[in-house]
C-alpha cells in the first residue's frame, strides 16, 4: 500500500483555481486496490461527479427560496461562501487520507482517528453515523408522505406506513447488491436527471405565474431570521461523510479535485437557479418545499413524483458509504473470509441497516426535528469544521500561507456560527412540536 508518486498541477480553472493555487492539486499514483478489487476497474470520473451531484443537490435545493425569504436577498452572499468553503474543504479532507506521504486512509473516520486519536475517531464516527443513517431516515419519510399524498383518494391508495416500506424495498435491491460506490454511480446520474428536471418545472411554472405575484415584497437583509437563513443555507453543500468512498471508487483519483470542485459548481448553478427565481417570483410568500407554491396541477403533481424518485436513488448512495464503514470496522471483506461469507455477512449488515431506517421512520415522533438537531452539530461539523481541523493537524500550521491560514479560519468561523444558531432554530422547533402534542 505505497504512495509512490506526489506532484502538483495548478493548471484548472474557475473555482479549483482558488483551491488549487492554495492547496495544489495533488497528483496520487497508487500501488494498491482505490476500493475496488482492480482499480483498472474502478468508476470514471463522471461517476463519481455524479455520485457528488446527487448526494449534495437534493431536497434542500427546493428549501433556498425559503432560505432567502427568512434572511433576504444576502442570502446569495452565503450560498457563493459556503460553495468556495465546500469545495475547499472536500479538496483537503482527501488529502488527509494520503497525509503521510505512504499509505491511504479509508475513511473520515481514520482522517479523525489519524488526528486525535481513538476518541477522535469514535466522535467522527457518530456524527458520520448521524448524517449517513438519519438522512436516508427523513429522505424514506418524504418519499412515503408523498406518495402517499399522490395516491390518496385513487384505487393505489395504502397507508403511510406500507407506501415507507415499499419505498424500502426498492431501496434496498441496489443498497444490497451493488457492492461499492462504483457500482452506484449509475443512480447517481438518474437522482442528478431529476433533480434538474424538478428545477426546471418549478422556475418555468414559477416565471409564468409572475403576473400573480406583482406586489410581493422582497429584503436585502432580515437581521433577526438571518442567523436562521444562515445555518440552512450552510448545510446545502453537505457532502463530505462520502466524499472518501466516492474517490475510493474511482479509476483516476488524481482528478478528485476536478470533481469535487466540478461537482459542487454544479449544485451552486443549480442552487441559483432555483432559488433567485423562486424567491423574487413569490417573495414573502415563498414556501418550503417551492413546489409548494405551485398551483395543483400536473407541474406540481411531476414535481412531487420526480423529486421521490430522486430521493430513492439517493438512499443508497448515503447508504452504502456508511455500509463500507461498517464493513471495515467488522473486517467484512474478501481477506478476510471467502467469497460465499463474505457475501453473506454483507448482505445481512445491509438489510439490518434497511430495517433499522424503515423502523424509525414509520415509529419515531418528530424524526425531522430532532435530526435538525443532531444535524445542526453533524453537518456543520462534518462539512466545514472538521476537515480544516484534520487539515491542520496532520499537516501542520508552518507550511501554510497566510492566505490559507485565513481561509481556514473563515471556513471554520461560518461552520461555528450555522452549528449554534441551526441548534437553537431546531430546538425551538421541537419544543413547539412537543407543547403541540
Amino acid at each position: 500500500m505505497e504512495l509512490n508518486d506526489i506532484k502538483h498541477d495548478k493548471s484548472q480553472a474557475s473555482i479549483e483555481d482558488i483551491t488549487n493555487s492554495i492547496v495544489g492539486e495533488t497528483e496520487y499514483e497508487i500501488s494498491f486496490s482505490h476500493g475496488v478489487e482492480d482499480n483498472s476497474k474502478g468508476g470514471s470520473s463522471f461517476l463519481a461527479y455524479f455520485n457528488v451531484v446527487c448526494v449534495v443537490c437534493g431536497t434542500g435545493a427546493l428549501g433556498l427560496p425559503y432560505a432567502l425569504k427568512q434572511g433576504g436577498w444576502i442570502g446569495l452572499l452565503i450560498l457563493g461562501l459556503s460553495w468556495i468553503f465546500s469545495s475547499y474543504s472536500g479538496t483537503v479532507l482527501i488529502q488527509c487520507l494520503y497525509y503521510n506521504g505512504k499509505t491511504r486512509l479509508s475513511s473520515y473516520q481514520e482522517v479523525a482517528e489519524a488526528s486525535f486519536g481513538k476518541i477522535g475517531g469514535w466522535i467522527s464516527f457518530f456524527f458520520t453515523a448521524v448524517t449517513l443513517i438519519g438522512v436516508p431516515v427523513l429522505y424514506t419519510l418524504l418519499a412515503g408522505q408523498n406518495l402517499h399524498s399522490v395516491a390518496k383518494g385513487t384505487s393505489a391508495e395504502l397507508t403511510f406506513p406500507i407506501w415507507v416500506i415499499i419505498c424500502s424495498v426498492v431501496v434496498s435491491i441496489p443498497f444490497v447488491f451493488f457492492k461499492s460506490m462504483k457500482e452506484v454511480g449509475l443512480l447517481s446520474a438518474a437522482g442528478m436527471l431529476a433533480t434538474i428536471l424538478v428545477i426546471l418545472i418549478v422556475v418555468i411554472v414559477a416565471l409564468q405565474n409572475k403576473s400573480g405575484y406583482t406586489n410581493v415584497a422582497h429584503d436585502a437583509v432580515i437581521w433577526n431570521q438571518f442567523p436562521i437563513a444562515l445555518s440552512s443555507i450552510a448545510f446545502s453543500f453537505g457532502g463530505n461523510p462520502v466524499y472518501a468512498h466516492v474517490e475510493a471508487g474511482m479509476r483516476n483519483p488524481k482528478h478528485w479535485n476536478r470533481v469535487v470542485v466540478g461537482g459542487l459548481t454544479t449544485c451552486f448553478g443549480l442552487y441559483m437557479l432555483i432559488a433567485v427565481p423562486g424567491y423574487y417570483v413569490y417573495g414573502v410568500e415563498t414556501e418550503s418545499p417551492i413546489y409548494n407554491n405551485l398551483p395543483d396541477g400536473p407541474a406540481k403533481m411531476a414535481s412531487i413524483i420526480i423529486i421521490t424518485l430522486h430521493v430513492i436513488m439517493a438512499i443508497p448512495i448515503l447508504l452504502t458509504s456508511f455500509a463500507l464503514d461498517l464493513e471495515k470496522l467488522f473486517g467484512i471483506s474478501s481477506f478476510n473470509h471467502s467469497f460465499i461469507k463474505e457475501t453473506i455477512l454483507r448482505i445481512s449488515l445491509r438489510l439490518t441497516l434497511i430495517v433499522i431506517v424503515t423502523v424509525i421512520a414509520i415509529f419515531v415522533p418528530f424524526f425531522g426535528d430532532f435530526m435538525s438537531l443532531l444535524g445542526a452539530f453533524s453537518n456543520c461539523a462534518l462539512i466545514l469544521i472538521f476537515p480544516i481541523i484534520f487539515y491542520l493537524k496532520l499537516t501542520g500550521f508552518r507550511n501554510k500561507s497566510w492566505t490559507e491560514l485565513i481561509l481556514c479560519f473563515f471556513v471554520v468561523l461560518l461552520g461555528i456560527v450555522g452549528l449554534v444558531f441551526g441548534t437553537i432554530s431546531a430546538i425551538e422547533a421541537l419544543k413547539a412540536d412537543f407543547q403541540g402534542q
